[in-house]
């Protein structure tokens, strides 16, 4: 059973699972299919039209949005329809925090956390456990990777590399908080050497995560800090 506020707006289009929670004058459109136990908050804006400059007509077709299970999305948010690929995504134990805004063609993994004021551009990818902070910008394309972390405030214009710290105008460095917190501290001197050096790993898992990160990069073509 969901729990619907009366003053929610949801498209007959919107496939919605079990045990949500769509809050006050929150607006759900077009081919949007979301999971179960999620949030969504007062005044948020789901599966609306992408804001492109190529795409002020609205004529493309058949966009389709998928949101997985137990997410936060907080009052004020924007999540995009897809216009130039089959699909936009939000994974599973994503919490965006007020007034995030998530351009057309994102994709978003689980376990991702974006803080207050976020704007990410069109056809960017934020990897699993990554986090935002509050206010930074990630511009289109970019490959935000796994268990990563972008300073407050950062315009980011390039990909950031799994398991780093992307602060302005300062070397990279080794996101320590998240290995502590998603169990990688038994990891640390190969994840060290690939963050600082770029070392190639050997374990399977991360080395599966670094292979994942750059099908990505490959895929866009944008520069990755160093």
């Amino acid at each position: 059973m969901n729990t619907i506020h009366p003053t929610a707006i949801i498209d007959d289009t919107v496939v919605l699972g079990d045990g949500n929670t769509i809050d006050a004058y929150a607006i759900i459109r077009g081919n949007t299919v979301i999971g179960n136990g999620n949030y969504i908050g007062p005044h948020t804006a789901i599966g609306v039209p992408p804001t492109d400059t190529k795409q002020v007509d609205l004529g493309f077709e058949n966009p389709h949005l998928e949101i997985g299970d137990n997410n936060i999305i907080r009052e004020f948010c924007v999540v995009e329809q897809p216009c130039y690929e089959a699909l936009s995504k939000i994974g599973n134990h994503v919490f965006l925090m007020q007034g995030v805004h998530l351009s057309h063609d994102n994709i978003l993994k689980d376990h991702v956390v974006i803080t207050n004021q976020c704007v990410i551009g069109g056809i960017a990818k934020i990897l699993d456990g990554a986090d935002l902070g509050m206010g930074c910008t990630i511009n289109q394309y970019s490959i935000i990777g796994h268990y990563s972390i972008v300073a407050t405030g950062a315009p980011c214009m390039k990909n950031v590399k799994p398991f780093s710290r992307y602060i302005p105008n300062k070397p990279i460095s080794v996101n320590t908080y998240a290995l502590k917190k998603y169990g990688f501290m038994d990891d640390l001197e190969e994840i060290t050497a690939y963050v600082m050096d770029g070392v190639m790993p050997t374990t399977e898992r991360i080395t599966t995560i670094v292979e994942e990160f750059e099908t990505w990069v490959n895929k866009y073509g944008r520069e990755t800090y160093l």
